[in-house]
């Protein structure tokens, strides 16, 4: 009768998952193999070689013709120029070669054939320009530049770098953070974005604490404008505060009283419900005092712009910079005009909306402008220029999950105008706000297949509206989120074109759309409960942590929010060194 033993089993005394490398057994590991580095695209040809002859661990290349040996280099370059791969200049023992004699190798049937129309690839007039080509200028149509597979400059061409490699890492060029990261700074908390895209939290209507500043009534004239009856945009020197929050009076004011536990803008509020959908940096400095916290912006940062293309598919470019660490670096001249790029978008588009707030409204009665409850907080008795329309209204909204949780977040909402005839604006009726997007090149790289405002606009506005919402997702979603929690009944977005494509400096209105901003909020399919859980969970995070000054910052290349620790004069160096070059110019004089 056939017995059955147990193997000897050699345990891991370590207590870790396999073998130990303490007991290993002799025959199993390896002696006097040596390590041949390998790249993943090389193909796999023999582990072992018994009748190698040469010194180098490589056969001969034995019944390659001459053009074989002599297109792979005579020594058995069969790699690509410019694809350089790790451990491509060691010889390796398992590299793959063929050979075969490909001279034996012939054509059964050279006959040509007949000229198919419709290719695979193609459909109607057979293989034009830019067709499925596969010979040198191309076979069937005229031209062959460009095509799908041609011999020069195709799509595949035989010389460089294979177009379509890798496409998928193109669109994620490398961006700067917004803010500079110190290596002192402690990083707390990671968020990844589609965690954030759970989150919900539904809040009451808000109540409002006071209203400040004056509103002029909205030019319905605006309303009716179209491309061919467009107006010109005018350059209009008005003042319009938008302070941090803790620059505030008001705030300070109110966080004496502890009116709120947290206190910010709609400006960063709507970036931080909306976060999900940002693709450029930014980053919220958070200080908590006592059990207050307070959301800064900084100055000069991506606060004070206003985005372009943000989620287009190709967005804008910034030039590449020169590389410090390499000063011998050539950079490459950018295709694009130094107009079209994401900075100089950047600041044409606030430049366009700050200009197209200012037009849009009828300074000279009637109808006559509407004073809020008490004036303008930041307008000094020194200030000669005069006010923009903007009525400021502070509100409060109660995040509290429970009865008993006294969460209240204090916002500072603006509105740009009234609409006459729907109410008192004091009391919150008829107010609007008034935004602007705007047109640079359709031809251009990152207009992000944007059609001619110019041809499209008056006949085509819901698809011209669809690409919108499309290339700005995130810029169109923050302005409607203010225009909510603000309590504004319209929202007015204009149109903005260049006159000249390469000059942008001198803009056109083409027409200007109206709409509710909670209808608007559907559309772009904006969920303000998800934001509210995003601001609840966020201060959660920030109350969680000792008093102090922290900054949460939005990675520049992942969908990812970080929470960094930082020294209490963080961002005070700049304010410091200005206000010694005032002193020290003052002392001069």
């Amino acid at each position: 009768m056939s017995s059955f033993s147990l193997p000897q089993i050699n345990d891991n005394p370590e207590g870790g998952w396999g073998p130990s490398t303490s007991n290993l057994p002799s025959q199993f590991k390896f002696r006097d193999i040596p390590y041949a580095p390998y790249s993943k695209s090389d193909k796999l040809g023999r582990f072992a070689d018994w009748n190698d002859l040469t010194g180098d661990n490589r056969p001969t290349n034995i019944g390659l013709s001459a053009q074989a040996n002599a297109r792979s280099g005579g020594q058995g370059r069969g790699r690509r120029d410019g694809q350089q791969a790790f451990g491509s200049g060691t010889a390796s023992a398992f590299a793959y070669f063929h050979a075969e004699d490909e001279s034996s190798f012939s054509l059964v049937d050279n006959k040509a054939g007949a000229a198919r129309r419709g290719g695979p690839m193609t459909r109607g007039r057979g293989a034009g320009r830019g067709g499925n080509n596969y010979n040198r200028g191309g076979g069937g149509q005229r031209g062959g530049r460009g095509g799908f597979n041609s011999g020069r400059g195709g799509a595949n061409a035989q010389r460089g770098a294979r177009r379509g490699w890798r496409d998928w890492e193109k669109n994620g060029r490398t961006r700067e953070s917004s803010v500079a990261i110190s290596p002192d700074w402690a990083m707390l908390e990671e968020v990844e974005f589609h965690r954030l895209a759970k989150l919900r939290l539904e809040v009451d209507e808000p109540e409002d604490l006071d209203t400040y500043g004056r509103v002029f009534p909205y030019d319905k004239t605006y309303d009716r404008i179209t491309t061919k009856s467009e107006k010109p945009l005018q350059l209009l020197d008005r003042i319009k505060y938008n302070p941090t929050t803790s620059d505030d009076p008001v705030i300070q004011d109110l966080a004496s009283k502890d009116t709120a536990t947290i206190f910010t803008t709609d400006v960063i509020l709507s970036v931080l419900m909306c976060a999900p959908r940002s693709v450029y940096p930014w980053d919220i400095v958070v200080v908590r005092e006592g059990n207050k916290l307070f959301f800064d912006k900084r100055d000069g940062g991506p606060f004070d712009t206003v985005t372009v293309n943000e989620n287009a598919a190709d967005p804008p470019q910034d030039p590449t910079a020169t590389n410090p660490n390499n000063p011998n670096e050539k950079v490459v001249v950018p295709e694009t005009p130094t107009i079209n790029t994401a900075t100089s978008l950047s600041l044409e588009a606030t430049y366009i909306n700050q200009n197209f707030m200012f037009q849009t409204v009828t300074e000279t009665p009637p109808p006559p402008s509407v004073e809020f409850s008490k004036p303008n907080p930041f307008y000094g008795p020194d200030e000669t220029e005069p006010l923009a329309s903007c009525g400021y209204r502070y509100r409060v909204f109660d995040l509290g999950i429970t009865e008993d949780e006294d969460i209240k977040i204090c916002v500072r909402t603006e509105v740009d105008a009234y609409t006459p005839g729907l109410g008192n604006p004091a009391a919150g009726h008829g107010l609007v706000t008034v935004r602007a997007l705007n047109e640079f090149d359709p031809r251009a790289l990152g207009a992000g297949g944007a059609s001619d405002w110019r041809t499209k606009l008056d006949s085509q506005r819901g698809a011209v509206m669809a690409t919108e919402m499309k290339n700005n997702s995130c810029k169109l979603a923050k302005w409607t989120v203010q225009s909510v929690i603000a309590g504004a009944d319209l929202l007015k977005i204009g149109f903005i074109s260049r006159v000249n494509p390469r000059d942008n400096t001198r803009h056109v209105i083409l027409s200007t759309t109206s709409t509710r901003p909670v209808e608007f909020a559907a559309q772009l399919n904006v969920s303000l409960a998800n934001g509210w859980g995003i601001v609840r969970t966020v201060a959660d995070m920030c109350m969680k942590q000792p008093e102090g000054k922290y900054v949460l910052v939005k990675d520049p290349n992942k969908p990812v929010l970080r929470l960094y620790a930082v020294p209490a004069n963080a961002f005070a160096v700049d304010e410091e060194d200005e206000e010694g070059f005032d002193g020290e110019d003052g002392d001069a004089v």
